[in-house]
C-alpha cells in the first residue's frame, strides 16, 4: 500500500541553462549553420593545402605535372600548324611576310598570337588589309589585300610607288620599270593623287610627250612635257583648263611650236611664253618689218 505522504520537491531544474539556451538559438541561425557546414571544412582544406604546398619539392612536382599535361594536350596532332599559305600578294610580298613572321613549323596553334601576327603583317607598306585563320589540316591561311600602285612619286630621296590614297607601296629603282604609271612630284603631291589621276587621263592625247605632273605650292598643278614645256594650270577647274589647251593644240599646233610654257593660272588672261630663240627671232622679224 502506497504511502500517502507527499514527495519532496526535486532539486533539479528541467529548464535549460542560459548558455544552453543561447547555443540552441545559435544553432538555429542560418549563418552559423552555413559556417559549420561550409566554412569550417573550407578552412580545414585550405590549411591542409597550405601545409602540403609548404614543401618546395611538392610544389615543383605539381608545377611540372601541370606543365607536362598542358604540353601533351597542346601538341596533339589536331592542334599543330604545319605550314603557312599566303594568298592575294605576289611572290615579293609573300617573301616579305615570311621574313617578318619567322615561324618555326610545326608549331602548336596555342603558341600562335594571331592578333600580333596580323598587326605585324598589316604594318608592311604594300599591305592594305590582311586576315588570318587556321584551316583544317594545320594550315595558317593568310589572305592579303595588297595596295595597288597608281603613280610614281619623285622626291629628293628617289622614286616611290604610291597607291590612290598616297600611301607608299615600295621604292622603285628606275622609272623605266613602271612605264605604265604617271610620275608626280612636288610637296603635298601624294595627298592629291586623285586630282593627278584626273589630269593624267585628260592628258592622254599628249601621248608620250607627257613627262609628269608637279604640285606647285601645295595649291595647283603643272603639267610637264618633253622639250622643257610646261602647262601652268589654275587652282580650280584644272582639268577643264588642260582640255582647252589640248583642244587648242589640236587646232593650231600650239605645243609643237617654240613655246616654253602655257600659263592658264588666270583664266581670263591665258598667256604663252616662247623660248629665247623664238623671242629673239620674233624681235628680229619685227624690227626688219619696221624698217
Amino acid at each position: 500500500m502506497r504511502s500517502l505522504r507527499p514527495r519532496k520537491p526535486s532539486s533539479h531544474d528541467p529548464a535549460p541553462s542560459r548558455w544552453a539556451w543561447r547555443m540552441q538559438r545559435l544553432m538555429l541561425t542560418p549563418a552559423f549553420l552555413l559556417m559549420l557546414r561550409a566554412g569550417i571544412p573550407v578552412v580545414l582544406i585550405l590549411a591542409g593545402a597550405g601545409w602540403y604546398l609548404g614543401d618546395e619539392g611538392r610544389r615543383d612536382a605539381i608545377t611540372d605535372a601541370v606543365a607536362q599535361a598542358r604540353a601533351s594536350f597542346e601538341t596533339r596532332p589536331e592542334f599543330m600548324v604545319q605550314l603557312m599559305a599566303i594568298d592575294g600578294g605576289d611572290d615579293a610580298l609573300a617573301s616579305d611576310i615570311r621574313e617578318v613572321v619567322p615561324l618555326d613549323f610545326p608549331i602548336s596553334s596555342f603558341d600562335l598570337d594571331l592578333a600580333e601576327i596580323r598587326s605585324t603583317i598589316a604594318d608592311l607598306a604594300p599591305v592594305k588589309a590582311v586576315s588570318l585563320r587556321i584551316r583544317p589540316g594545320g594550315v595558317l591561311q593568310v589572305d592579303v589585300t595588297p595596295r595597288i600602285p597608281v603613280a610614281i612619286w619623285r622626291s629628293r630621296t628617289g622614286l616611290t610607288l604610291i597607291d590612290v590614297t598616297g600611301t607608299h607601296v615600295s621604292p622603285l629603282a628606275k622609272r623605266i620599270d613602271r612605264p605604265d604609271l604617271m610620275v608626280i612630284a612636288g610637296t603635298g603631291a601624294p595627298s592629291k593623287v586623285k586630282e593627278a589621276l584626273n589630269l593624267y587621263r585628260a592628258a592622254a592625247p599628249l601621248g608620250n610627250r607627257l613627262r609628269g605632273i608637279v604640285r606647285m605650292g601645295e595649291r595647283r598643278w603643272d603639267v610637264v612635257l618633253d622639250r622643257g614645256q610646261r602647262i601652268l594650270l589654275p587652282e580650280t577647274d584644272a582639268v577643264e583648263a588642260l582640255e582647252r589647251v589640248i583642244a587648242l593644240d589640236g587646232a593650231q599646233d600650239v605645243l609643237t611650236r617654240d613655246v616654253v610654257r602655257v600659263d592658264l593660272r588666270l583664266g581670263a588672261r591665258p598667256t604663252v611664253q616662247m623660248s629665247e630663240q623664238a623671242t629673239a627671232l620674233w624681235w628680229d622679224i619685227k624690227q626688219f618689218s619696221g624698217q
